[in-house]
């Protein structure tokens, strides 16, 4: 007896197709599982066996054989559990066949027979789409998450005995269905708003810059100057998520498993903020099994590194190829996975140790100690950050005076016009870039044409700062950022200033 069912394994945060084949022959009683399994998988024996039991069904004692193909790549997770059980009864005749071809289905067994959520269901799903199926069968914990794709019935299945009686009886897959949710792309709001931000001007309009061309930002300045109230902010002043945007973070968020329960898509921006002591494996991702780091799972929106300098030199120099790639690229002997890394780099940091330099009467670290401690951050990682601000000591009557701040939305419409302004100038044929900070060297003379009053500036500047290519092509990128801002055609002498401004930190600090 022998029957087929079709399944689904998550590579990195992609879905690749799996049949899974069972056998039951006579023979001397036993339960072979090939076809390149990691141990969970081959675990699955034990849990399919025992919850059909405790389902009360009678498994007879026979030679049981489950191919998992194809057995080219390793098959991980314990995700195949519930096509393995649905696979036994269809060769025990217990459950129809002839109707399991055009279905897919993916779930975790308990011992009782309860069916409990795995990652990836959002990619199964849309694989089951791709490849024309008309069901797919799901953790219920899973169904929501699942129903997003609209085009295919997902159905949320919680048990083995719901199992059965869903395949018994196809007729009730309409009424068993999980309702698609349509995409409202209705405005998020944010418990944390600009307006409780008392001072500093300049580094508040640094970050309205930052955030209209997704311009990588550093703050630079003494403990408790607001670095990380601003930081925190930030996805407030961010253009909602758009549907595509939505789809490529709830995909990631899917492949890691923290989609369960969730309503659907993701519609928040990401906002990520891990501890200095993070591996670059948690950064980029990776591990045994390769899953996505921080760094993709702040993808569309935000990676918050406070206390830059306390990173290790490997997280940090990790954090150069998906700056300027926009992925991170993940090989190992099985293969190699790509995840996105479209997300913008928020950072900030002390200017020495005890965070006071140069205000010499407070700083009392020696000279060596403060280049030290700065020469952590290194000048290629530098060259990759748009913008850098310095955050001052706030006075007293900032800090309790009772002037009305701007609040999050009134920057946010600025924003969004400016994000405007640059999806009409890229959206040709042949752009695959969306915002200024994505332009590539060899469109800046289009894009970000100088004027020769603007040309002599941008000299002296290169010369004066002994400025990198690198460095010379992200001022002019901020430069027609800020001009979006004005909702100016070309950069101006004054958009130009503005924009060497925020690289002139980098010469107080660090110098040559």
């Amino acid at each position: 007896m022998f029957s087929t069912i079709r399944s689904a394994a998550v590579i990195g945060i992609e879905a690749c197709p799996v049949r899974v084949e069972a056998d039951i022959c006579d023979g001397l009683p036993q339960f072979n599982m090939v076809g390149d399994l990691a141990p969970e998988v081959r675990e699955a024996a034990d849990r399919v066996r025992t919850a059909l039991r405790n389902t009360q069904i009678l498994f007879p004692p026979k030679k049981v054989t489950v191919n998992l193909a194809p057995a080219h790549f390793r098959k991980e997770g314990t995700r195949f559990d519930l096509p393995v059980a649905a696979a036994l009864l269809a060769a025990l005749r217990i459950i129809p066949e002839n109707f399991l071809q055009e279905v897919l289905m993916i779930g975790e067994l308990g011992l009782d027979g309860s069916v409990r959520p795995v990652s990836g269901a959002l990619q199964t799903v849309l694989l089951a789409k791709e490849l024309g199926l008309k069901t797919c069968l799901v953790p219920r914990e899973n169904a929501k998450e699942g129903a997003v794709t609209g085009g295919i019935q997902v159905i949320g299945i919680g048990s083995l005995k719901e199992l059965m009686e869903c395949l018994l009886f196809p007729d009730t897959w309409e009424r068993r269905a999980e309702s698609v949710k349509t995409w409202k792309g209705q405005t998020v709001s944010y418990p944390e708003d600009f307006r409780e931000i008392n001072g500093q001007k300049g580094v508040r309009r640094a970050a309205e810059v930052a955030a209209a061309g997704m311009h990588n930002f550093l703050m630079v300045g003494s403990p408790g100057a607001g670095k990380t109230m601003i930081a925190k902010r930030m996805p407030s002043i961010l253009p909602d998520l758009t549907l595509e945007e939505s789809l490529e973070v709830s995909m990631v968020y899917s492949a890691c498993g923290l989609m369960t329960n969730k309503e659907g898509l993701m519609e928040n921006r990401p906002f990520r903020a891990p501890h200095h002591t993070i591996s670059p494996n948690g950064l980029a991702g990776g591990g045994r099994r390769i899953r996505p780091g921080e760094i993709s799972l702040a993808t569309r929106g935000i990676l918050f590194l406070d206390e830059l300098p306390e990173f290790s030199r490997g997280a940090l120099e990790v954090l150069r190829q998906p700056l300027e790639e926009r992925r991170v690229v993940i090989s190992r002997t099985s293969g190699t996975c790509i995840f996105p890394a479209h997300f913008q780099l928020i950072a900030a940091m002390n200017p020495c140790r005890c965070g006071y330099y140069p205000d010499r009467e407070r700083c009392r670290c020696l000279p060596g100690e403060i280049s030290q401690y700065l020469h952590r951050i290194s000048r290629p990682l530098l060259d990759r950050i748009d913008i850098c601000a310095e955050t001052a000591r706030i006075d007293y009557k900032d800090l309790t005076g009772q002037k009305e701040n701007e609040c999050s939305a009134s920057i946010r419409s600025r924003v969004e016009a400016a994000r405007k302004m640059q999806e009409a100038r890229y959206s040709r044929p042949g752009c695959r870039f969306h915002f200024n900070s994505q332009l590539p060297s060899a469109a800046l003379g289009e894009f970000c044409s100088l004027g020769s009053e603007e040309q002599k500036i941008m000299e002296a500047a290169f010369e004066t700062y002994h400025l990198s290519a690198r460095a010379y092509h992200r001022i002019l990128k901020v430069a027609r950022t800020i001009a979006d801002l004005e909702g100016e055609l070309k950069i101006r002498t004054g958009h130009l200033l503005e924009a060497v401004s925020y690289r002139v930190l980098d010469q107080k600090f660090w110098g040559e």
